[in-house]
């Protein structure tokens, strides 16, 4: 598994956007008991932490060391630095295996032949993500210029299976047919520049070209954008769950 979060580790636990409370309340009703729950590449921890409030005890586990250290912290979640491919966890353990913007990296026979081991008879994988952000028509211009012609060749490959809505990744597991949901947020301009700072082929492209292309766009944002204003940010939710 690529690690391309650890050097914005702080940016990414302050701007990169969570999940709607409708993904937990359809999610967690699936549930044959809450004792224990996996949240696979955890990053900052911002599903374990949901998932604390409801489950005995929540294992978080990230390959990124600056991550678990910026991850939120509760009484219940115990973090691990691991692989989601091979991991200490004793077999059938958990009644809940969650991944959250992440799976695409990951080697999905290995870690699929991981989540069959240590999670529980009948128990669900729940395979979480965002697609692209909207925000109007003169922004949204702006930011596909931007994904698609400036920060486009420094996307890693594992990207397309985003842009597929994760409906193209394997998952042979019996799936349940998961509702369309949105997660929406009033922000300033600035929290929509903190935000394209977190994306991984921004920072490729600084390595490459020692420049940051948030630069590029940002006059052109400033003009769709009057100056404090909050605009509604909304991030359609890529979920695929399975039941083993």
């Amino acid at each position: 598994m690529k690690d391309n979060f650890s050097a914005q580790s702080e940016q990414y636990a302050k701007f990169r956007p969570t999940y709607p409370d409708k993904l937990y309340q359809f999610l967690l009703p699936l549930l044959e008991t809450k004792d224990a729950a996996w949240d696979c590449a955890t990053g900052n921890g911002q599903v374990a932490q949901v998932l604390s409030e409801y489950f005995k005890e929540v294992h978080a586990t990230d390959i990124s060391e600056k991550q678990i250290k910026n991850a939120i912290q509760r009484a219940n979640i115990f973090y691990k630095i691991e692989r989601a491919e091979q991991t200490s966890f004793p077999d059938k353990n958990f009644d809940l295996i969650t991944v959250a913007q992440a799976i695409h990296w990951f080697d999905f026979e290995a870690f699929y032949k991981e989540v069959k081991r240590v999670i529980k008879p009948n128990g669900i994988l729940a395979v979480i993500g965002y697609g692209l952000l909207s925000i109007d028509k003169d922004t949204d211009a702006v930011i596909n210029r931007f994904y698609r012609e400036v920060t486009g060749p420094y996307w890693d490959k594992e990207r397309k299976y985003i842009d597929e809505q994760y409906q193209t990744i394997p998952f042979p597991f019996k799936e349940i047919e998961a509702p369309q949901l949105y997660n929406t947020y009033e922000w300033t301009l600035e929290q929509l520049v903190g935000f394209l700072d977190t994306w991984s082929a921004v920072q490729h492209y600084i390595k490459a070209n020692r420049q940051n292309p948030v630069d590029i766009v940002y006059k052109d944002l400033k003009q769709t954008w009057i100056s404090n204003k909050l605009k509604t940010v909304k991030f359609p939710i890529l979920l695929r769950i399975g039941r083993l």
